[in-house]
């Protein structure tokens, strides 16, 4: 199979010639595409996730210098590759939506809310809640919401609920808990775990002074339009990169003929 190999594993090797150095680098550029391509891809599909925040790729320049390679001669400039190096999280805030429901509350700023997982505490910005079947506060999706004190339980027989701007939640007999929220200070740290959840690779902080509009949720920060139509000229690149790959194909086949066709 062409292209089984690895790209750290194809540019060490030795005896590399031009229409090589140009695969390699042309391989490096769709392995990057692919990997925005999926990227945009999961943008779209949760365009309208509640709270959901958008990600993009950082690319980078990755030299190889001809010492790397013993077959260049005096003379030949380094080979520049593309390399993807993380997924960067966009933590900008998305349009809010008054839905009149006490339970909703739409967060701002770097904050995450924590809720109680089977895989430990994990992070979200999904400010739809409900009450669970035990009386707990949970998410929408039904993970159960964190307070300063653990999950917050309510009595229906203390009444309505109610949320203010900064996370203190109450009953007509007064407050029961407060929302755990956290300040992320380094969007780098936080892994996507799928449905709408983020794990930390290091413990949060709580954040001092979180923002909350209680009534409303947070939509998705990703611009529908916007994400469509980047992914539709990524995936023009990604074919026109496959297009040369195959015209290089193309060349090195026509040059193995031509060259076998001459008589010894």
């Amino acid at each position: 199979m062409p292209y089984a190999l690895t790209l750290t594993e194809l540019i060490s090797l030795r005896r590399i010639s031009f229409v090589d150095n140009a695969q390699l680098v042309a391989l490096s550029h769709q392995s990057s595409l692919l990997r925005q391509i999926d990227i945009l891809a999961n943008n779209v599909s949760n365009a309208s996730t509640t709270g959901f925040k958008s990600r993009g790729l950082k690319f980078q320049e990755y030299l190889v210098g001809k010492k790397r390679m013993d077959s260049w001669t005096k003379g030949e400039s380094s080979v520049s590759f593309v390399t993807n190096q993380q997924a960067l999280l966009d933590f900008t805030d998305g349009t809010t939506e008054r839905t009149g429901n006490a339970l909703d509350i739409a967060m701002r700023g770097k904050t995450l809310l924590a809720v109680k997982t089977p895989s430990g505490e994990r992070y979200t910005r999904n400010g739809a809640l409900t009450i669970n079947g035990q009386g707990q506060l949970a998410t929408s999706d039904g993970h159960v919401v964190l307070g300063d004190g653990g999950p917050i339980t309510i009595d229906p027989a203390d009444g309505a609920l109610s949320i203010t701007p900064d996370g203190v939640v109450s009953t007509k007999s007064g407050p029961v808990g407060k929302l755990k929220i956290v300040d992320v200070k380094d969007p780098t740290l936080l892994t996507n775990q799928g449905a709408n959840l983020y794990a930390a690779k290091s413990p949060l902080p709580l954040a001092l002074a979180p923002q909350l509009i209680p009534g409303a949720l947070e939509k998705s920060n990703v611009s529908p339009v916007l994400a469509m139509s980047q992914l539709i000229e990524v995936n023009r690149a990604y074919a026109s990169v496959a297009a040369a790959l195959q015209r290089l194909d193309d060349t090195k086949r026509n040059a193995i003929e031509r060259l076998s066709s001459i008589p010894a």
